[in-house]
């Protein structure tokens, strides 16, 4: 070994040492591989990378040369490497990537759960696994109570329901409240932008938008310059922390990527996941699952005609309805003698009705499942 190696080596644990007396955590420092393939910004790029890493104090190892995911996966089967970084990877169904994000309101960082990868093949059951998988990224990044928000798209109300089903049945789960007059869990535009909530709730596809808009709207979308990249793989009993990147991902991203993988790795994040998932699952996450699943397949060969009460003047509102079920809304309504309406309010659909009928009519679509 020459003089300069171990100069290099006594250098380097004298700084882990240094580092372990800073932080209080002793041990072995995680060492954060990079799958380096495919980028659109050339060497360059990879190498600025690995000098803001290391600047930062983060221990790093360059994979490259033959089949780079292959060796990835080895190193961190093996235990040389405790967490990968890479541009793109083949996740099974079940699992997918929480990104993290600067939002520019105010600075604030905000994780997108989730960004690439499938969580579930049912849109709405993905996106409440996708808020699990978001606060395991986040109190494993150090957040010990993050407030989730989910984001106003398809399937937003009934992922709604599910959730706060799941905190009424023991779940340890703290929502965010829009900024906006209305409030609610349902978060707008302006949400995103100013970082309402820690975790803000969403299917891969608009997550993945989302990641690219806020890592690169500085620069016009050819360089992601912001942020800390799409995130780790995440899914029940998935034991590597594999972290994606894009191809469009600046230096300042991938270095991001590293030092997120580096806290998810202090700070034990398998132990945080089978938790969250234990805690999950007793409060009855797999059955709500499987009705969400099954209640697209109730048997609809047996219509019942309602028909609507005299017409009254509809002056107030019930939000929170999935767009597919506003008719069906309004039709239990008319059965149970409520004149109602469908309309579509600022946050989503709504069911319009007199004022002096509101409170049976929530009780009544309470109880229907049309509200949670």
């Amino acid at each position: 070994m020459s003089d300069n190696r171990i100069k290099t080596l006594v250098a380097e644990t004298f700084l882990e040492v240094a580092d372990a007396l800073e932080t209080g955590q002793y041990g072995k420092k995680p060492v954060i591989g990079f799958a380096a393939e495919g980028s659109e910004h050339g060497e360059d790029n990879i190498e600025r990378a690995f000098e803001l890493a290391k600047a930062r104090g983060i221990k790093t190892l360059r994979i490259e040369g033959g089949d780079t995911h292959k060796q990835m996966d080895e190193l961190l089967d093996n235990g040389t490497i405790d967490a990968a970084v890479t541009m793109h990877y083949p996740f099974p169904i079940g699992v997918s990537t929480v990104g993290k994000v600067i939002t520019p309101g105010i600075g604030k960082p905000m994780y997108l759960a989730t960004t690439t990868g499938t969580s579930d093949t049912d849109r709405v059951c993905g996106m409440v696994k996708n808020a699990i998988y978001g606060i395991i990224a986040a109190k494993a990044d150090g957040i010990e109570h993050p407030t989730v928000g989910i984001a106003n798209i398809d399937g937003a109300r009934q992922t709604e329901k599910a959730l706060l089903r799941l905190k009424e049945q023991g779940y340890d789960i703290t929502f965010a409240d829009s900024a906006r007059a209305e409030g609610g869990i349902v978060m707008r535009g302006n949400d995103l932008l100013a970082g309402t909530p820690d975790i803000m709730v969403m299917d891969s596809l608009t997550g993945n938008l989302m990641m690219k808009i806020f890592s690169a709207y500085t620069t016009g979308g050819s360089y992601e310059s912001l942020g800390f990249g799409y995130g780790p793989g995440i899914g029940e009993n998935y034991d590597r922390l594999i972290m994606i990147v894009s191809r469009a991902s600046g230096a300042p991203v991938i270095a991001g990527a590293m030092e997120f993988a580096q806290n998810l790795v202090k700070n034990d994040w398998k132990k945080v996941a089978k938790a969250e998932f234990e805690a999950a699952k007793k409060a009855g996450l797999v059955a709500i699952l499987d009705e969400i699943k099954n209640a697209g397949k109730k048997d609809t060969t047996a219509s019942e005609t309602v028909t609507a009460p005299p017409k009254e003047i509809c002056t107030d509102q019930i939000p929170g309805i999935e767009v597919m079920d506003l008719e069906d809304a309004v039709q239990a309504l008319w059965k149970e003698g409520i004149y109602a309406e469908s309309g579509m309010g600022c946050t989503g659909p709504i069911v319009l009705m007199a004022a002096d009928k509101k409170e049976k009519a929530y009780a009544i679509l309470k109880a229907a499942g049309y509200v949670g």
